[in-house]
Formats: structure tokens, C-alpha cells, sequence
């Protein structure tokens, strides 16, 4: 869909062509209208003066020759005139022409009058031509004078020219200062356009209010929901935390009851009672982390690697020894991930913890963000998996330290928020010499 600029530019654009050429039309045809008028009362005064110089001779009807202009002696001169004797039939005076029309015979019009059609005259000439009708000397007749209006037709064609060449160069004008009036007018929509891409980008948490009346109720219904929404992801996050807190107890209770020593005597009820007790109790953990999911829900959540990783690290250098060597690096450097902090620290958290289990001596952390996605690398130098076992840890539905004896994964929670944000996981060997996990998220546009 075109944007709104393009909509006015084009729309404009159309509006004026269609104005200019009608204007240029109307004005042309108005001018030769008005033109033809003034050639036509020129004509009729032409006619008026032919008919004053003529006279009667011995031989009949003819032209007095001192009272002729002379533009009608020279050969093509553009001013022409016929006088033709009534009836057509009779034969006692022949037509009288110009010497300026040599042997070219004008037409004779059946009506009296400026003619609206243009006759065609010597040498492709085109003639303006008028007929009188008189009555002199007991004779009937008809004068007919033309004037060339080739050099009128050819100044219109130039003017229309000039004119197409001023209309573009004035149309080219206006619509860079419509562009300009018109940027100017919706670039309060170019900043909440750029503010809601910042929310995407996790880069802000709501939108400016300071914007014109238009878009101002959009603006505060935008700001209200992400409000809602961040105040209802609080409050379910709180919720399943006492809630979680809530069945923790009562099954800390029934392992404490599993132990006791009244049920020693009953081996096999123990063990079914603390197999069932354990799988209530990883179930309950796995889902209560899948319910507390954000992803993308708020579109001013981020994850800012500067600040977050820094910790983690810290945190996971306490937890497995001060001898492991743990090492991260973000491209570009100051990177911030689009999606909710919780979510991405449950995310490394359990992916590094992992790693910082089963590696011998290095950890190492890659995150690096392109155009479409974002890929998260975490390598080892520990046991590894082998490769025709990978394809099964990463089934769905299938926890992974439950397919594979010995690595402890326990990535069921990661493989949750992978899904969830719509990314891949896949399984290789690390160049350290353990395993590389490679999560590919695609970056929100």
C-alpha cells in the first residue's frame, strides 16, 4: 500500500495535468476565437474596399487597379480575394481574383460570413475566409477574401509547446513544495512511525504524548494497552509465583511423608509415591516457567547485553568455580534483544548453566543480530552429544535430559521460549571440542 505522500503527490499530480491541459485548452481555443473574430472584421473591411473599387467599363464590371492593395499583386502573399458574379450561370462578366493567389481559385462558401473551417490555399496555406454578398451596378455578386492563417497555426503549436514546458517545469515546482508542506504537515506520524519501531526495538516503553490532536487519542489508546498489558503480565508472573510457592509445600510435605520410616516397610509403594511426587514436581516447575512466558507481548521489553550478561556471568562464576573461563561477545557491541529480559535470562540462564556443567575448562557465548534474525551461540569443551542422537533429544515433546543419560541437559524450558518467539534450535559440535547449542530468533520488524 502507498504511503499517504504518495497518495497526495500522485492525486495532486493528476489534478493538476488535468486542470492544466483543460485551462490550456479553454485559453487556446478562447484565443483563437477572439483572434478569428478580429481577422474576420478585417476581412469584412476588405471586402467593403473591393467592392468600392469597383467599376463600370465599356467590357463590363472590373477592378480599378489604382485602388487595389498591393499585397494583392505580389504571388502568395497570404491576402487573397475572388469576386464571383450572380448567378454562376451567367456569363456576362467573368470572376475577378487576386494576381497574390496565381492560378489557386478560392473557394466559394454557400453561406455568408467568417467561415469556421480553414480552406486550404496555395503552397499549403491555410486560409481564413469570408463571403459578402452585394448588390453594385444592377449586379449581384459575391466577394470571398482569405487571409493565410499558417503563421497563427504555427505560433499556437509553439505556444503549446512553451506552455507544456512551463506547466512541467511548474508542476515539477509544486509538487517538491507539496512534498515539502506535506512532510512537514505528517511528520508527527514519521515520529510515532519511528517511536513504534524504538518499542519494537525495546529501545522505549511507551509512546510520546506530545502529538497534534489527530493523533492523540491513538497515541493514548496505544500507551494505555501497553500499560494493561505490562500491568497484567505482572500480575500473572505474581500469581503463578504464589502459586508455585502455594503446591510447593504441600509436596515437600508428601516427599517428607514419602521418607518416613512407616513406609520403609513398603519399598515398591515409596518408590511409585517419590517417582510420581518427582514428576508432579518437574511438570509443575516446566509449566508454571512456560506460563510465565512474555516473548514479544510488550513491545518496549528488551534485553540490554551490556547491562544483563555481565551478571550472569558473575552469577554462573560463583556457582561452578572460579576455574572455569567463561567468555561472551555481542555483535554489534552494545546490543539490545527485542524481547522480554525475563524470558532471555531464563533463555541463557539454563543454556550457560548447562554448559557450565558438563564443560571441562571454557564456556563461550556468541550473540550476534543481522537484518532478519538473531543468533544466540553457546559452545562447550565438555562430553558433547553424539550425532545420531541429536535428532531425538531435539524431538518435540521430549524433555532432553530425559533422552540423554549423562548430559543433564534439561533444555525442556528453552526449547519452550524458542517456540514461543518463533525461532530454531539446533544441535553441532562446538569448535572447542563439546557441544554448540545455535538458537536462530528472527528479529522482530
Amino acid at each position: 500500500m502507498k504511503s499517504i505522500q504518495q497518495r497526495l503527490s500522485i492525486g495532486l499530480a493528476s489534478v493538476l495535468i488535468l486542470v492544466g491541459l483543460l485551462l490550456a485548452q479553454t485559453s487556446l481555443w478562447l484565443f483563437d476565437a477572439g483572434l478569428r473574430r478580429n481577422l474576420g472584421s478585417e476581412l469584412q473591411l476588405d471586402a467593403d474596399n473591393l467592392l468600392a473599387a469597383l467599376m463600370r467599363t465599356g467590357d463590363g464590371i472590373t477592378l480599378n487597379q489604382a485602388r487595389l492593395s498591393p499585397v494583392y499583386q505580389r504571388p502568395f502573399s497570404g491576402r487573397y480575394f475572388r469576386i464571383e458574379f450572380l448567378p454562376l450561370d451567367d456569363l456576362a462578366n467573368a470572376d475577378l481574383r487576386s494576381r497574390s493567389a496565381w492560378d489557386h481559385v478560392l473557394p466559394l462558401p454557400d453561406q455568408a460570413g467568417l467561415q469556421a473551417d480553414l480552406a486550404d490555399g496555395p503552397q499549403t496555406q491555410k486560409l481564413l475566409v469570408y463571403r459578402a454578398n452585394y448588390r453594385r451596378f444592377g449586379q449581384d455578386l459575391a466577394i470571398i477574401v482569405a487571409r493565410d492563417y499558417t503563421p497563427v497555426l504555427q505560433s499556437f503549436q509553439q505556444l503549446r509547446w512553451i506552455g507544456l514546458g512551463a506547466g512541467v517545469i511548474a508542476l515539477v515546482i509544486i509538487l517538491l513544495l507539496q512534498r515539502l508542506i506535506v512532510r512537514r504537515a505528517l511528520q508527527p506520524l514519521d515520529v510515532v512511525r519511528r517511536q513504534v519501531k524504538q518499542l519494537q526495538q525495546g529501545q522505549r516503553t511507551e509512546l510520546d504524548n506530545q502529538v497534534p490532536e489527530e493523533l492523540a487519542p491513538l497515541v493514548q489508546q496505544i500507551n494505555r494497552l501497553l500499560q494493561h498489558t505490562e500491568d497484567t503480565l505482572k500480575r500473572s508472573r505474581n500469581a503463578l509465583g504464589n502459586v508455585g510457592h502455594a503446591l510447593k509445600t504441600p509436596l515437600a510435605v508428601l516427599f517428607s511423608i514419602n521418607a518416613r520410616t512407616e513406609l520403609q516397610a513398603h519399598p515398591d509403594i515409596v518408590d511409585s509415591m517419590r517417582t510420581q511426587l518427582n514428576n508432579i514436581r518437574q511438570r509443575l516447575t516446566r509449566e508454571l516457567s512456560r506460563a510465565r512466558l512474555a516473548g514479544d507481548v510488550l513491545p518496549g521489553a528488551h534485553f540490554h547485553c551490556a547491562e544483563e550478561l555481565p551478571l550472569l556471568f558473575a552469577t554462573l562464576q560463583q556457582i561452578h568455580g572460579r576455574d572455569l573461563q567463561l567468555h561472551w561477545q555481542t555483535v554489534p557491541d552494545d546490543l539490545r534483544l527485542p524481547w522480554d529480559r525475563e524470558d532471555l535470562l531464563e533463555l541463557l540462564g539454563n543454556l550457560l548453566d548447562n554448559a557450565c556443567k558438563w564443560a571441562t575448562a571454557r564456556v563461550a557465548l556468541h550473540i550476534e543480530k543481522t537484518a532478519s534474525n538473531i543468533t544466540l551461540t553457546v559452545d562447550d569443551d565438555g562430553p558433547g552429544i553424539a550425532g545420531e542422537q541429536r535428532a531425538e533429544v531435539l524431538s518435540r515433546g521430549t524433555r532432553l535430559d530425559e533422552q540423554v543419560s549423562g548430559h543433564g541437559l534439561g533444555l525442556g524450558i528453552v526449547r519452550d521460549i524458542v517456540d514461543h518467539l518463533a525461532g530454531e534450535l539446533t544441535l553441532a559440535d562446538s569448535p572447542l571440542g563439546g557441544l554448540r547449542v545455535v538458537i536462530s530468533l528472527p528479529a522482530p520488524t
